[in-house]
């Protein structure tokens, strides 16, 4: 009787302790009053500092190329300059091979002067269209120029002077646009249109579309060009570039003479369509 006295006693003492120990353990209950997550005030600290896209600062000291990007964008900066040469090619034609060169240098910054030739032949003949360009070249936005100038025209055509007003630039899905209008000093008009892009297959391997139209205003006898739709030209060229700077390509050119340009081709004997084999050079110093 002693000993169960004993124990009641001690159980009776032991559970209070042993509910507050669990109480301890158990976890605060949520106060329904204080908001949470979206439901808090908006705070007052400063948005975090816009991410500068500069891919250069991945491998350089963004201090650097910070200072350097300045400098390029700051008008006066310069001045810089450019020679590229686009095509330089031979054309495998039928027994009627043929050459052609494309290209232009350029020095300045949002003011540039620009000089800028082309021409073509017949291999074994004398050079059958030359021109050269010089003009004055201003930015209007990061991707696009305004430029207006003068272009003489020799080889065995008439030797023509022109006035020029262009427009180039990269239009969106970087193509290479260059618009061309032209007044000569018999009062001609004519324009030209050339559109290509570089579509990179490799880090080396490049293949470039390229397509370019010729139109007058009337028709011009002495370049054997009709009025209207005076000429049209597409070709694709696979280059590998060796270095950024040095690239040879082989590729196909197909060219048009439609309308009046067909009829006066016809009339000297040649075909109107004219299709080939390509290899040249690309290049830029």
């Amino acid at each position: 009787m002693r000993r169960l006295a004993f124990i009641a006693l001690t159980l009776a003492c032991a559970s209070p302790a042993f509910a507050q120990d669990h109480a301890h353990d158990a976890p605060p209950a949520a106060d329904a009053a204080d908001p949470v997550g979206t439901d808090q005030p908006a705070g007052s600290a400063s948005a975090p500092s816009m991410a500068h896209n500069r891919a250069a600062d991945r491998y350089y000291d963004p201090v650097a190329m910070a200072r350097a990007e300045a400098a390029m964008m700051r008008e006066g900066g310069g001045p810089y300059g450019a020679a590229v040469l686009d095509l330089a090619e031979y054309r495998l034609n039928r027994g009627r091979d043929s050459y052609e060169w494309e290209g232009e240098g350029w020095v300045g910054d949002l003011n540039r002067f620009v000089l800028r030739s082309r021409g073509e032949g017949e291999v074994g003949q004398k050079l059958d269209h030359g021109e050269v360009e010089a003009a004055y070249s201003r930015a209007l936005t990061p991707w696009w120029n305004v430029q207006a100038g003068v272009r003489q025209d020799f080889g065995q055509g008439p030797a023509r002077t022109h006035a020029m007003v262009a427009l180039e630039g990269l239009a969106p899905y970087r193509f290479d646009v260059l618009a061309q209008a032209y007044l000569s000093d018999r009062g001609e008009v004519s324009a030209r249109l050339e559109v290509s892009a570089d579509q990179r297959i490799t880090r080396k391997l490049v293949l470039q579309p390229r397509g370019e139209v010729l139109l007058a205003a009337q028709d011009l006898p002495g370049q054997r060009l009709g009025a209207g739709l005076s000429s049209a030209e597409a070709g694709l060229r696979l280059r590998y570039e060796f270095t950024r700077k040095f690239a040879p390509y082989v590729g196909v050119n197909w060219e048009w003479l439609p309308g009046r340009s067909g009829d006066l081709a016809r009339l000297r004997g040649d075909s109107a369509n004219s299709r080939g084999l390509v290899l040249g050079l690309h290049g830029w110093f």
